[in-house]
C-alpha cells in the first residue's frame, strides 16, 4: 500500500532531544544516509551486512523521532515490509535540543566575543526554524534574506574603520525603513570573523 509522503527537505533543523540522540548515534546517522531514497530493515541489512531485526529496532526509533516517515507497505508472504525514506537530505540541531544547556544571547554580555556570536547564531537557527516550519504546515514560503560576502583588511585599524562604517550605514539605513504603524519585523543578525582558510587542492 502506497503512502503519500511529504517530500524529504533539503535541509531540517532538530528542534527535540529525542531527535538529536538519534543524530548522534553513528548507526542511525549511517541508516539516515542510506534512506535518502525509500528503503526497509531487509535492504539495508543486506547492504550493511547487518541482522535485519537489529535495523528494524533502529528504524522504528528514528521514525519516532521524527526523522524518517513511511513511504509504502509491501506484502511479502506473511510479513508486512515497510519503506521509509529520511526526511531530509541534511539535518541541523537548534540549540533548544539542549534545553536549559542552550546558549542564548541575553546571557552574553560581550557583543565582540566569540561566544556572543555564535550564541546569536543558534538563535537565528531557532527562531528560522520553527518559522520555516510552520511556514511549510500552511504551505507558504518563509520570507528570509542572505548575504555572504569575504573582505580582506590591510590591518586592525582598516578592519576598525569598516566596523564603524557598517555600523553607521546600518543605523541610516534603519532609520530611512523604520515602520512604527501595522507591519512585520524582521530581524537582521550582522557578524564578522575571520574566514578559514582554503583548503589546498592537491598537485597532480
Amino acid at each position: 500500500m502506497a503512502i503519500r509522503a511529504r517530500e524529504a527537505l533539503p535541509l531540517e533543523v532538530v528542534r527535540n532531544d529525542r531527535a538529536a540522540r538519534a543524530l548522534l548515534d553513528p548507526l542511525r546517522r549511517e541508516l539516515l544516509e542510506g534512506l535518502k531514497e525509500p528503503g526497509s530493515a531487509a535492504i539495508l541489512a543486506r547492504r550493511l551486512g547487518l541482522p535485519r531485526q537489529r535495523l528494524n529496532y533502529h528504524l522504528r526509533e528514528l521514525e519516532k523521532a521524527g526523522l524518517v516517515s513511511l513511504v509504502e507497505e509491501r506484502k511479502r508472504g506473511n510479513c508486512t515490509e515497510r519503506l521509509v525514506r529520511a526526511t531530509a537530505t541534511s539535518y541541523l540541531i537548534s540549540p533548544e535540543a539542549l534545553g536549559a544547556l542552550g546558549a542564548t544571547p541575553e546571557e552574553r554580555r560581550d557583543r565582540a566575543s566569540a561566544s556572543y556570536l555564535m550564541a546569536a547564531a543558534g538563535r537565528a537557527i531557532r527562531s528560522v526554524g520553527g518559522l520555516e516550519k510552520r511556514a511549510r504546515a500552511e504551505q507558504k514560503r518563509l520570507a528570509t534574506l542572505t548575504l555572504e560576502v569575504d573582505v580582506c583588511f590591510e590591518n586592525a585599524a582598516a578592519r576598525a574603520a569598516f566596523a564603524e562604517g557598517l555600523a553607521n550605514a546600518v543605523a541610516r539605513l534603519v532609520s530611512r525603513h523604520q515602520h512604527s504603524g501595522p507591519g512585520r519585523t524582521f530581524r537582521f543578525l550582522i557578524a564578522g570573523y575571520p574566514a578559514a582558510p582554503a583548503a589546498r587542492s592537491e598537485e597532480p
